[in-house]
């Protein structure tokens, strides 16, 4: 083992340690890792910044930026109110509205655009009800995962396996992964809602007060929302069709952005300090720091390694294979980016195919399976789970590593579970 593989695994568990004792916050940590990857030579400054996926900052930052200008409309708080009086103030009911509600959109936008357009609603609606959002929030980050696995669209794995095999087309996906996915959700949604059940609690005043809100009330701009909803049925259309038009997600999400600043640049310089203030910078950092570190062990041979030693232990056999591919990349994507690592999995099956493998498919479903659904496992699996947490910081409700990690990696290993029985009983028998 050469010296920069050495000094690049150290370090990577260097920083996980750290993030995961939060005794310095994970942003500082990232950021400095990254730094050291530069300065030790493992990575020069241009191959690190070539491993920062910037359509990743890129859609983070416009889609910020879009949320920012509709919250002044009072859009969320409307939302909020109306849910909460459909489900009449059950803060249990508003649970499963709420969580349902984010699989279905992550199904067809990016998860992290998902998170963003749901999270001011989820805070809205538990400040009426005073309840905690820390369950809410949780059960959004996992609806937003398991709902993003469901199509080609729905989250970057997906849509890499889309780019790389002709045959895995949208229909594909609905056909081989929206029913598991349907089963994986409501399976984990009851396990959350009997878990916070003790949190999910209200008085029966504060449900009459529901009751008695007039929701159009809330609505403080209705000029501003009709500029906000024609940018946003725009952008959702452009992520839809993204790949006829041949777009990367940063450019509809930017493109939607500086659309709604240009419908509205009559606003004060102030407002427009306002809006980029309320840009999630911290996470966007942290991103950038880990996509370093992970681009350490990409350029040293680490995960390339790793990835050809799982398969070689399974000698070719095709149920120890598709398996082995689905626990894997869901550990892996449960600490590390799932991009990177479905990345170098693509042309590694692709090899087996070449060398004699003929039915891949099982393999194709449980790479997507267990790198979309690995996410879960932490707070930093996914880019959704990072987005929460720090809007959750912004309100003063902070989600810790552990405490997220007490539910979440149980709750994704039963995910996995049940996947390993579908892809067996569904391809290989």
């Amino acid at each position: 083992m050469t010296t920069p593989i050495i000094l690049a695994v150290t370090l990577f568990l260097f920083v996980y340690v750290i993030i995961i004792s939060e005794k310095i916050h994970r942003t500082t940590i990232a950021l400095f890792g990254g730094v050291l990857m530069i300065l030790l030579g493992i990575l020069s400054q241009e191959q690190a910044i070539h491993h920062i996926d910037f359509n990743t900052i890129g859609l983070l930052i416009g889609m910020m930026i879009i949320v920012a200008i509709t919250a002044e409309t009072g859009l969320f708080r409307f939302l909020a109110i109306w849910s909460a009086k459909k489900v009449d103030g059950n803060p249990v009911h508003l649970f499963f509205i709420l969580s349902l509600l984010t699989a279905v959109l992550s199904a067809f936008l990016d998860n992290v655009t998902t998170v963003l357009l749901t999270v001011p609603v989820t805070f809205s609606i538990t400040k009426q009800l005073k309840v905690k959002p820390t369950p809410y929030l949780i059960g959004q980050i996992f609806a937003s995962n398991i709902g993003g696995t469901a199509t080609l669209i729905g989250d970057p794995p997906n849509i890499m396996l889309g780019s790389a095999v002709k045959e895995l087309t949208f229909i594909a996906f609905i056909n081989n992964l929206t029913g598991i996915t349907f089963l994986i959700l409501l399976v984990t949604l009851l396990i959350m809602a009997y878990h916070y059940r003790s949190e999910m609690r209200t008085t029966k005043e504060l449900r009459q007060k529901i009751r008695e809100l007039d929701e159009t009330k809330q609505i403080t701009n209705p000029k501003l929302l009709k500029k906000c909803l024609f940018v946003l049925a725009l952008t959702i259309f452009l992520f839809v069709t993204h790949q006829f038009f041949q777009l990367e997600s940063a450019t509809v999400a930017l493109f939607g952005a500086s659309l709604l600043l240009f419908l509205t640049a009559s606003r004060s310089e102030q407002n427009l300090e306002g809006i980029f203030h309320k840009v999630e910078w911290t996470a966007l950092f942290f991103f950038m720091g880990l996509f370093v570190l992970v681009g350490g062990l990409i350029e040293t041979g680490v995960i390339t390694f790793l990835a050809k030693k799982s398969l070689e232990l399974t000698g070719g056999n095709l149920i120890f294979t598709a398996l082995l591919i689905l626990w894997v990349s869901a550990i892996a994507s449960a600490f590390i980016d799932n991009i990177p690592f479905v990345a170098t999995m693509i042309p590694l099956i692709k090899d087996m195919g070449a060398l004699g493998l003929t039915h891949l498919d099982p393999l194709w479903w449980s790479l997507s399976l267990g790198a979309c659904l690995g996410g879960n496992g932490t707070l930093i699996g996914a880019s959704a789970n990072v987005i929460v947490a720090g809007l959750a910081a912004q309100e003063g409700y902070h989600i810790t590593f552990l405490s997220y990690l007490r539910i979440g990696f149980p709750l994704m290993l039963l995910s996995i579970l049940l996947s390993s029985l579908y892809i067996y009983f569904r391809y290989l028998i």
